[in-house]
């Protein structure tokens, strides 16, 4: 009997986190933890760390070991402790790593997956970064050493689970990423001047996390997911649509050339699309709760507008335009959330930043994981110092 699939992950304590370990701890025979990281939640990893004993556990800092050991019983084995950044690139190559989950928040992740990649790893991603701020560097090296790129990400995933296996370019006509349309979907457009940060943080669907919660509101993250679209999927952006779907029960679907229209469907449950990628090219039970599409009586889709959400018009120009441009978008857009948040801009202020950085003359070099880390913060400066301007 092969020996079971040895996981890294990145982001253990995190939600993407959480169902990952959910779905290996059910398929013990399948799956077992080699290496987890963790960046603040110490205790957190700890108790993780006790129930699937991984060989390896990385940490941000000597503070952080500190106080791991501290807290760490002293009847239990200690795993291996791997120290910094460094540690996370170390890991992603380790020899003894099969797959690589990639659910580090932000460009603090990029580094780790774009490691993954060089060594060859089946890696599932759910760091947005890797493709928005690196997807040439990325595919590349994916392409190079024949890493297998599985997407977790819900939208991504349901894509994937929509398209033939070689994909056959000349067949699709479009994907079609859906999108809830956020707490503003149905909001008069005149209105979104006054929206406060409550507000925008109240999903009309389900809990999350308030920068993610603005970026739903504004539709940038689907913008996003449009630019990783692009490069999982190595389509063209006019074949790339989105469609506001407030139900959120068709993940998104791919549209043939033949007219026919397939669509992946299914509650809101990231153990769906990671037990997916973990078993692929098989599926698995998990602890989703069972789908009853007879609940459903309607599906409903519109085309977003683009006067509401600004947002993703941007989103759309910066890919068109190249990767020095979607890091520019991804960056200002963060310095932009974090001050709305903060009540020093207004809402409707976000997409203006954005913009005015997009218009700026910038001359990068985009070639390596540095200079992609070098450009971010260059962006997160001068995106600040534009702020004032809207204060």
């Amino acid at each position: 009997m092969a020996r079971p699939q040895r996981i890294c992950l990145f982001g253990a304590t995190g939600s993407i986190g959480d169902s990952t370990l959910d779905v290996i701890a059910s398929h013990p025979e399948k799956f077992e933890v080699y290496a987890m990281s963790a960046f603040s939640q110490v205790s957190k990893l700890i108790e993780l760390s006790l129930v699937h004993r991984p060989e390896v556990l990385i940490l941000p800092s000597q503070e952080a070991k500190q106080q791991l050991t501290s807290l760490w019983p002293s009847d239990r084995a200690l795993p291996e402790l791997r120290i910094g950044a460094e540690a996370l690139v170390e890991t992603a190559m380790d020899p003894e790593v099969d797959t690589v989950v990639c659910a580090i928040v932000g460009t603090a992740g990029l580094a780790s997956a774009y490691a993954a990649a060089k060594a060859g790893k089946r890696i599932l991603l759910a760091n947005k970064e890797a493709l928005v701020a690196s997807g040439e560097l990325f595919m590349r090296a994916v392409r190079q050493s024949g890493a297998e790129l599985l997407p977790i990400d819900s939208e991504h995933n349901a894509i994937f689970q929509c398209l033939p296996n070689p994909v056959a370019h000349s067949e699709i006509k479009q994907i079609i990423l859906t999108a809830s349309g956020g707490p503003f979907r149905d909001t008069e457009v005149g209105l979104l001047d006054g929206v406060t940060p409550a507000q925008a943080c109240k999903h009309p669907n389900w809990s999350m996390g308030r920068k993610i919660s603005v970026d739903s509101a504004t539709m940038l993250n689907k913008g996003l997911e449009v630019i990783e679209a692009k490069w999982l999927f190595d389509l063209p952006l006019e074949q790339i649509k989105v469609l506001v779907h407030p139900e959120s029960t068709v993940h998104s679907m791919v549209h043939y050339c033949d007219g026919s229209i397939l669509a992946q469907l299914g509650n809101s449950d990231m153990r769906i699309p990671i037990s997916h990628a973990l078993a692929y090219p098989k599926r698995l039970l998990n602890q989703a709760p069972e789908f009853d599409l007879s609940q459903f009586s309607q599906l409903n889709f519109k085309l977003p507008d683009l006067q509401r959400y600004p947002c993703l018009d941007l989103a759309y120009q910066a890919s068109e335009a190249g990767q020095e441009s979607t890091i520019v978008l991804n960056s200002s857009n963060e310095i932009a959330v974090d001050a709305f948040l903060n009540n020093k801009i207004k809402f409707t202020d976000i997409p203006k930043l954005i913009a005015s950085m997009l218009e700026k003359s910038w001359h990068q070099m985009i070639d390596s994981i540095e200079a992609v880390h070098a450009f971010d913060e260059e962006v997160r400066i001068k995106s600040a110092e534009q702020l004032q301007q809207f204060i």
